[in-house]
């Protein structure tokens, strides 16, 4: 195998960890039930790689804008919408939605509402 090849074979390997790494993120948020929300970090450590939260929020960014992912279930720790403008307007909306509380500070009632995969809901 010349060097090439192997330079070649190493990134096409490296890809392909990235492309399972993302479908297991994909596969997690997709889990989250209706009227139910995720931080990023507790998506990131359901989908087999704690510690990567800012990744799930990166890969979340660059969604396609008419993605059927319920990306909207998906915050920041503490509850904390952590989107801007238009978004975080939309994210919202689609919380209310779907019967999700916000408290008078703004931040989803983690309480009531928190996923808690082990329960079923």
């Amino acid at each position: 195998m010349t060097r090439d090849s192997r330079t070649h074979a190493r990134r096409t390997s490296a890809r392909n960890a990235v492309d399972v790494a993302h479908q297991r993120i994909f596969a997690t948020i997709d889990a989250i039930p209706r009227g139910r929300v995720a931080s990023y970090g507790q998506v990131a450590a359901e989908a087999g790689l704690a510690g990567r939260a800012r990744w799930v929020g990166r890969l979340l960014s660059r969604l396609p804008a008419h993605s059927a992912l319920p990306w909207h279930r998906v915050l920041g720790a503490g509850g904390r919408v952590s989107v801007g403008g238009s978004a975080a307007r939309e994210q919202r909306r689609r919380l209310r939605a779907e019967g999700v509380g916000f408290r008078p500070s703004g931040r989803v009632d983690l309480a009531r509402h928190a996923w808690r995969p082990e329960s079923a809901g």
